[in-house]
């Protein structure tokens, strides 16, 4: 068996004396999607950044592909992508924007354009590749921004709340890319999301967490239907509201 993607150990994260994060663990396997869900203030986003670098851990340890963080922080990183809730679009064509990453990289021309016309594609987006990315509507938007995060063929991708506040034709675009990318890289995936349908749409597995702590982690037939926790329980059931 291959080793995990992604392995949090006891990780915490502590702001101004308060412990944010605390006791987080658990693995990512390829090809698999884990959902974190919780109210508000949670620590899902914290754990995303400190997956992503851009915090570090006050306690625990991460392993990205079985490495360590120790002074390689730019190569692990190019193993992930983010893609949050807001999009930032650069200056330029949304073919640029779609390319930037896989440019960044050195990649050739030709492959930069084949896997930039998939990914308009897979998004919905062919025949915009010409349009002024800015000029893009909200979910057009985001869109692009998934395709520009995809196109590097990433081991792992980071999603915060990828779909808040886009209308269901937008949503529905974005899950089922969502699906086909991790089906053609074997990525895998830690999705931060409100939305507990989605979470019980998309997930393998989905880890419930309260007050910086994972209370509850499982497949997620299992914690949709039959949490094991009080606690769960009450999130699940709607008693602890975001």
């Amino acid at each position: 068996m291959s080793a995990p993607l992604l392995e949090l150990n006891n990780v915490g994260k502590n702001f101004d004396g308060k412990w944010v994060v605390r006791g987080a663990s658990f693995k990512l396997e390829r090809g698999e999607i884990l959902a974190l869900v919780g109210p508000s203030g949670a620590g899902k986003t914290t754990i995303l950044r400190m997956i992503n670098l851009l915090e570090r851990p006050d306690e625990g340890e991460i392993k990205i592909c079985s490495e360590k963080p120790n002074g390689n922080a730019l190569a692990l990183r190019r193993k992930m992508v983010m893609v949050s809730q807001k999009p930032v679009m650069f200056s330029g064509t949304a073919y640029d924007n779609a390319a930037y990453g896989l440019r960044l990289r050195g990649a050739p021309e030709a492959d930069i354009r084949e896997s930039v016309e998939q990914a308009l594609e897979i998004l919905g987006l062919s025949g915009y590749g010409h349009r002024k990315a800015r000029t893009l509507s909200g979910g057009e938007a985001q869109r692009l921004a998934f395709a520009r995060a995809a196109v590097v063929q990433p081991d792992i991708m980071l999603l915060d709340e990828f779909t808040a506040n886009l209308n269901p034709s937008n949503i529905d675009i974005l899950e089922k890319a969502l699906r086909e990318y991790v089906a053609l890289y074997n990525c895998g995936v830690v999705l931060v999301t409100h939305n507990l349908f989605q979470a019980k749409r998309l997930a393998d597995r989905t880890g419930v967490l309260l007050g910086g702590k994972i209370v509850e982690m499982g497949s997620s037939k299992e914690i949709f239907e039959n949490p094991k926790t009080e606690e769960g329980k009450k999130f699940i059931h709607g008693e602890i509201l975001f």
